[in-house]
Protein backbone atom coordinates (compact mmCIF):
# COMPACT_ATOMS: atom_id res chain seq x y z
CA UNK A 1 0.00 0.00 0.00
CA UNK A 2 1.30 3.30 -0.66
CA UNK A 3 1.98 5.78 1.94
CA UNK A 4 -0.91 8.07 0.89
CA UNK A 5 -3.23 4.67 0.67
CA UNK A 6 -1.79 4.40 4.24
CA UNK A 7 -2.43 7.81 5.87
CA UNK A 8 -5.94 7.92 4.39
CA UNK A 9 -6.64 4.53 6.16
CA UNK A 10 -5.11 5.95 9.38
CA UNK A 11 -7.19 9.62 8.52
CA UNK A 12 -10.19 7.38 8.63
CA UNK A 13 -10.84 5.57 11.44
CA UNK A 14 -10.86 7.89 14.23
CA UNK A 15 -14.55 8.30 13.09
CA UNK A 16 -15.69 5.27 12.93
CA UNK A 17 -17.38 2.87 15.07
CA UNK A 18 -15.38 -0.37 16.45
CA UNK A 19 -17.17 -2.68 13.73
CA UNK A 20 -16.71 -0.47 10.83
CA UNK A 21 -13.34 0.21 12.14
CA UNK A 22 -12.67 -3.28 11.74
CA UNK A 23 -14.17 -3.86 8.49
CA UNK A 24 -12.10 -0.80 7.00
CA UNK A 25 -8.71 -1.86 8.23
CA UNK A 26 -9.69 -5.71 6.59
CA UNK A 27 -10.68 -3.41 2.98
CA UNK A 28 -7.38 -2.62 3.09
CA UNK A 29 -5.09 -6.16 3.92
CA UNK A 30 -7.27 -7.90 2.09
CA UNK A 31 -6.73 -5.17 -0.86
CA UNK A 32 -2.91 -5.29 -0.66
CA UNK A 33 -1.97 -9.16 0.43
CA UNK A 34 -5.32 -10.86 -0.61
CA UNK A 35 -7.36 -13.00 1.33
CA UNK A 36 -5.07 -16.17 1.83
CA UNK A 37 -2.02 -13.81 3.79
CA UNK A 38 -5.09 -11.69 5.23
CA UNK A 39 -5.49 -12.72 9.18
CA UNK A 40 -8.24 -12.35 12.05
CA UNK A 41 -4.75 -11.26 14.19
CA UNK A 42 -3.25 -8.75 11.73
CA UNK A 43 -6.74 -7.20 11.12
CA UNK A 44 -7.29 -6.39 15.04
CA UNK A 45 -4.07 -5.87 15.39
CA UNK A 46 -4.16 -2.57 12.75
CA UNK A 47 -7.78 -2.06 14.16
CA UNK A 48 -6.33 -1.62 17.64
CA UNK A 49 -8.72 -4.33 19.13
CA UNK A 50 -9.16 -7.86 19.83
CA UNK A 51 -8.87 -10.93 17.56
CA UNK A 52 -12.20 -12.31 19.84
CA UNK A 53 -13.65 -8.85 18.81
CA UNK A 54 -13.09 -9.75 15.27
CA UNK A 55 -14.71 -13.25 15.63
CA UNK A 56 -17.91 -11.30 17.90
CA UNK A 57 -18.51 -9.18 14.97
CA UNK A 58 -17.53 -11.23 11.37
CA UNK A 59 -17.05 -15.04 13.08
CA UNK A 60 -14.76 -15.75 10.68
CA UNK A 61 -12.30 -14.85 8.11
CA UNK A 62 -14.72 -15.55 5.20
CA UNK A 63 -17.51 -13.71 7.19
CA UNK A 64 -15.15 -11.22 7.63
CA UNK A 65 -14.30 -10.94 3.41
CA UNK A 66 -18.20 -11.59 3.04
CA UNK A 67 -18.60 -8.34 5.20
CA UNK A 68 -16.05 -6.63 3.14
CA UNK A 69 -17.73 -7.62 -0.49
CA UNK A 70 -21.25 -6.64 0.93
CA UNK A 71 -19.63 -2.95 1.90
CA UNK A 72 -17.83 -2.49 -1.75
CA UNK A 73 -20.50 -3.70 -3.64
CA UNK A 74 -22.97 -1.05 -1.60
CA UNK A 75 -20.72 1.88 -1.90
CA UNK A 76 -20.64 1.31 -5.54
CA UNK A 77 -24.45 1.11 -6.02
CA UNK A 78 -25.00 3.95 -4.04
CA UNK A 79 -22.29 6.17 -5.95
CA UNK A 80 -23.79 5.26 -9.37
CA UNK A 81 -27.17 5.72 -8.16
CA UNK A 82 -26.41 9.51 -6.79
CA UNK A 83 -23.65 10.19 -9.47
CA UNK A 84 -25.98 8.95 -12.49
CA UNK A 85 -29.61 8.57 -12.16
CA UNK A 86 -29.21 11.27 -9.49
CA UNK A 87 -26.64 13.61 -11.85
CA UNK A 88 -25.02 14.31 -8.74
CA UNK A 89 -21.98 13.55 -11.06
CA UNK A 90 -22.49 17.35 -11.56
CA UNK A 91 -21.62 18.59 -8.27
CA UNK A 92 -18.16 19.14 -7.32
CA UNK A 93 -18.40 17.99 -3.72
CA UNK A 94 -20.13 14.91 -4.38
CA UNK A 95 -17.45 14.16 -6.38
CA UNK A 96 -14.37 15.45 -4.11
CA UNK A 97 -16.22 12.93 -1.19
CA UNK A 98 -16.57 10.51 -3.50
CA UNK A 99 -12.91 10.71 -4.26
CA UNK A 100 -11.97 10.87 -0.52
CA UNK A 101 -13.40 7.46 0.35
CA UNK A 102 -13.06 5.31 -2.71
CA UNK A 103 -9.02 4.57 -2.47
CA UNK A 104 -9.68 1.92 -0.37
CA UNK A 105 -12.90 0.33 -2.05
CA UNK A 106 -10.88 0.39 -5.67
CA UNK A 107 -7.77 -1.05 -4.26
CA UNK A 108 -10.02 -4.43 -2.92
CA UNK A 109 -12.35 -4.37 -6.19
CA UNK A 110 -8.96 -4.69 -7.51
CA UNK A 111 -7.92 -7.77 -5.49
CA UNK A 112 -11.68 -8.99 -5.46
CA UNK A 113 -11.40 -8.84 -9.79
CA UNK A 114 -7.64 -10.10 -10.05
CA UNK A 115 -8.28 -12.95 -7.91
CA UNK A 116 -10.92 -14.00 -9.27
CA UNK A 117 -13.42 -13.64 -5.79
CA UNK A 118 -17.09 -14.18 -6.12
CA UNK A 119 -18.60 -11.06 -5.64
CA UNK A 120 -16.33 -9.79 -8.23
CA UNK A 121 -18.79 -11.91 -10.75
CA UNK A 122 -21.37 -10.13 -9.37
CA UNK A 123 -20.40 -6.81 -9.36
CA UNK A 124 -19.71 -6.85 -12.93
CA UNK A 125 -22.69 -8.61 -14.07
CA UNK A 126 -24.64 -5.38 -12.32
CA UNK A 127 -22.37 -3.35 -13.71
CA UNK A 128 -23.16 -4.30 -17.16
CA UNK A 129 -26.70 -4.79 -16.36
CA UNK A 130 -26.67 -0.88 -15.10
CA UNK A 131 -24.50 0.20 -17.96
CA UNK A 132 -27.32 -1.57 -20.26
CA UNK A 133 -30.16 0.03 -18.90
CA UNK A 134 -28.32 3.34 -19.42
CA UNK A 135 -27.41 2.57 -23.04
CA UNK A 136 -31.25 1.43 -23.73
CA UNK A 137 -32.61 4.81 -21.92
CA UNK A 138 -30.30 7.01 -24.07
CA UNK A 139 -32.28 5.11 -26.73
CA UNK A 140 -30.76 2.52 -27.76
CA UNK A 141 -32.34 -1.06 -28.76
CA UNK A 142 -32.59 -3.63 -26.57
CA UNK A 143 -30.80 -6.67 -27.66
CA UNK A 144 -27.37 -8.30 -27.89
CA UNK A 145 -25.56 -5.76 -29.06
CA UNK A 146 -26.49 -3.15 -26.71
CA UNK A 147 -25.37 -5.86 -24.37
CA UNK A 148 -22.27 -6.37 -25.76
CA UNK A 149 -21.62 -2.98 -25.71
CA UNK A 150 -22.52 -2.63 -22.12
CA UNK A 151 -20.06 -5.72 -21.27
CA UNK A 152 -17.09 -3.97 -23.15
CA UNK A 153 -17.56 -0.27 -21.20
CA UNK A 154 -17.44 -2.43 -17.93
CA UNK A 155 -14.64 -4.33 -18.60
CA UNK A 156 -12.73 -1.32 -19.94
CA UNK A 157 -13.99 0.61 -17.13
CA UNK A 158 -12.82 -2.33 -14.19
CA UNK A 159 -9.24 -2.45 -16.75
CA UNK A 160 -8.39 0.51 -15.28
CA UNK A 161 -8.81 -0.57 -11.74
CA UNK A 162 -7.05 -3.60 -11.79
CA UNK A 163 -4.21 -2.29 -13.84
CA UNK A 164 -3.86 0.86 -11.39
CA UNK A 165 -0.17 -0.27 -11.02
CA UNK A 166 0.93 0.37 -14.74
CA UNK A 167 -1.03 2.77 -15.48
CA UNK A 168 0.23 5.08 -12.64
CA UNK A 169 3.47 4.30 -14.08
CA UNK A 170 2.32 5.75 -17.30
CA UNK A 171 0.57 8.49 -15.80
CA UNK A 172 2.85 9.35 -13.11
CA UNK A 173 0.49 9.81 -10.53
CA UNK A 174 -1.32 7.04 -8.52
CA UNK A 175 -4.59 6.66 -10.27
CA UNK A 176 -6.79 5.65 -7.17
CA UNK A 177 -5.72 8.61 -5.22
CA UNK A 178 -8.28 11.64 -5.66
CA UNK A 179 -5.70 13.57 -8.04
CA UNK A 180 -5.04 10.23 -10.02
CA UNK A 181 -9.10 9.75 -10.53
CA UNK A 182 -9.43 13.00 -11.88
CA UNK A 183 -7.04 12.26 -14.60
CA UNK A 184 -7.96 9.28 -15.36
CA UNK A 185 -11.43 10.54 -15.51
CA UNK A 186 -10.20 13.61 -17.63
CA UNK A 187 -8.75 10.95 -20.09
CA UNK A 188 -12.41 8.61 -19.87
CA UNK A 189 -14.33 11.87 -20.83
CA UNK A 190 -11.94 12.89 -23.83
CA UNK A 191 -12.29 8.97 -24.75
CA UNK A 192 -15.37 7.90 -24.98
CA UNK A 193 -18.39 9.54 -27.15
CA UNK A 194 -20.33 11.70 -25.42
CA UNK A 195 -23.04 9.91 -27.40
CA UNK A 196 -22.42 6.58 -26.18
CA UNK A 197 -22.97 7.85 -22.83
CA UNK A 198 -25.19 10.72 -23.44
CA UNK A 199 -24.57 14.44 -23.10
CA UNK A 200 -26.01 15.19 -20.26
CA UNK A 201 -24.61 12.71 -18.42
CA UNK A 202 -21.00 13.58 -20.22
CA UNK A 203 -21.24 16.87 -19.59
CA UNK A 204 -22.33 16.62 -16.10
CA UNK A 205 -19.21 14.13 -15.55
CA UNK A 206 -16.90 17.11 -16.89
CA UNK A 207 -18.42 19.33 -14.70
CA UNK A 208 -18.04 17.69 -11.79
CA UNK A 209 -14.33 16.73 -12.23
CA UNK A 210 -13.22 19.84 -13.36
CA UNK A 211 -15.71 22.22 -11.53
CA UNK A 212 -16.45 24.11 -14.47
CA UNK A 213 -19.76 24.93 -16.25
CA UNK A 214 -21.09 22.50 -18.15
CA UNK A 215 -20.29 22.43 -21.87
CA UNK A 216 -23.90 23.29 -22.87
CA UNK A 217 -24.15 26.11 -20.29
CA UNK A 218 -20.63 27.19 -21.64
CA UNK A 219 -22.08 27.17 -24.85
CA UNK A 220 -25.10 29.12 -24.24
CA UNK A 221 -23.33 32.05 -22.23
CA UNK A 222 -21.08 32.36 -25.43
CA UNK A 223 -24.20 32.70 -27.66
CA UNK A 224 -25.01 36.96 -28.11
Amino acid sequence: MSTEASASVEASLADLTARARIRHVALAQFAERGSTATTIRGVARAAGVSPSLVQHHFGTKEGLRKACDAYVMQQLRQGVARGVTEQALADPAFVAETRRTAPVVLRYLARALTDGWPAATTLFDQSVALTEAHLTGQGATAGQSTRNRAAVFTAMKLGVVVLHEQLSRAMAIDTLSPDGMSQVSDAVLDIVSPAFIGKDLADAARHGNTGGPPESAASSQQRP
